[in-house]
């Protein structure tokens, strides 16, 4: 499989950099198209479409290729594949029944392939179940569906995100490249990094993703006293991501890795907050320490761990980052995606989202928040 990753400020821009390898010879099959909500993605969508190139397209929060992190652009990774061994699909989520549409897709995918593995994104919102997503995949494909993927962003205006294909869009729904595992290899990690502080507590008062208490304790209360954080009633987005970034929860999990759970909407009323994917009533919770350079260090070290047991070479390399690392890292997110970049050294895209999908540390499938997934594909 030969890779190439182009960026452009426009998709006037995309089209020269796509015609000057063309006329290289490169004759890609497949598109995996990071763009900001501001550029034209119908545009987009003609352009790679004339060229006979499939596409599979998310809005983001910033996306980069190799080592440039860009804002407001688009970033491309194209590739060679043969067309037989990979399938775009689409399904709109019909009553916000987001397992049926991923059972859909993994229905749609298995019919094709023996062994599928997938890429995949949906449009975001605070009603969006990514975990319902990742369950119908689950109940087609089985338990250790090999799946891996980020949620669509809008450059943070936190309105309205797209997924979208050749001639397909929505701001409610899931696009996925199923990938055949017999003639390609998918091999990712989901890792966070971030070092927890203190016992861990239980959940004591909780609906879903809403968290009330937490040792019997309002959790914005506990959040206050722990952080240092001057929290007062304002903003509830502007407060939301400020704690997010320097004390968010991490969710104990009996299996692997614990997973992230911020809070991204805070009720000053009664002490809650509403976080990034559930947290079970009884379950048990750590704080977090604010970011530093051993939290990027941790996700280098299991990426390199992953080449040299599973994965030595690779051909190309997808990245989906969550939003929040980067207004927790600020510019020194650089470091880290240059050091993922380095471990195989091959063209490499990415996006920074919403929230990540993958297989945790050690763990299960599992929606992430703070999280960067790296998938590395080769061809057999």
């Amino acid at each position: 499989m030969n890779a190439r990753s182009i960026r452009g400020k426009s998709p006037e821009e995309i089209q020269t950099a796509l015609n000057r390898n063309l006329a290289g010879g490169f004759n890609p099959t497949l598109a995996i198209v990071f763009t900001s909500i501001k550029q034209d993605r119908n545009l987009l969508g003609k352009i790679l479409s004339d060229a006979g190139i499939a596409v599979f397209g998310v809005t983001t929060n910033g996306e980069f290729i190799d080592e440039d992190l860009s804002n407001g652009e688009i970033a491309v990774l194209l590739l060679d594949i043969n067309p037989a061994y990979f399938g775009i699909y689409f399904e709109e989520f019909k009553d916000s029944n987001y397992r049926a549409a991923s059972q859909a897709i993994a229905r749609k995918a298995k019919d094709t392939f023996a062994s599928p593995a997938f890429l995949i994104s949906a449009s975001s919102s605070m009603q969006s179940d990514a975990e319902a997503i990742l369950a119908g995949f689950e109940d087609i494909i089985g338990d250790q569906a090999n799946v891996f993927g980020g949620m669509a962003g809008d450059d943070f205006t936190f309105m309205e995100q797209f997924v979208f294909t050749n001639n397909l869009e929505s701001n409610n729904g899931l696009v996925a490249i199923a990938l055949d595992e017999e003639k390609i290899a998918v091999k990712g990690r989901a890792t966070c990094g971030w070092n927890a502080i203190g016992t861990p507590k239980t959940v004591t008062k909780s609906i879903g993703s809403h968290v009330f208490t937490i040792d019997d304790v309002p959790v914005l209360e506990l959040t206050k006293k722990y952080s240092g954080l001057d929290i007062r009633s304002g903003d509830t987005v502007d407060v939301a991501i400020q704690i997010a970034t320097s004390l968010p929860l991490q969710l104990q999990r009996e299996k692997g890795d614990p997973v992230m759970r911020p809070g991204i909407k805070v009720n000053f009323e009664d002490g809650s907050f509403i976080c990034q994917g559930n947290v079970p009533q009884g379950s048990r919770v750590r704080f977090s320490l604010p970011p530093d350079f051993d939290v990027m260090e941790k996700v280098i070290k299991v990426l390199d761990e992953l080449k040299a047991t599973e994965m030595p070479e690779a051909d190309a390399l997808v990245v989906f980052s969550c939003a929040g690392r980067i207004l927790s890292f600020g510019p020194m997110m650089n470091i880290e995606i240059e050091g993922v970049r380095k471990v195989w050294n091959v063209p490499m895209a990415g996006m920074f989202s919403m929230a990540e999908l993958g297989r945790a540390n050690n763990g299960n499938l599992e929606m992430h928040n703070l999280t960067t997934c790296c998938v590395a594909l080769k061809e057999k």
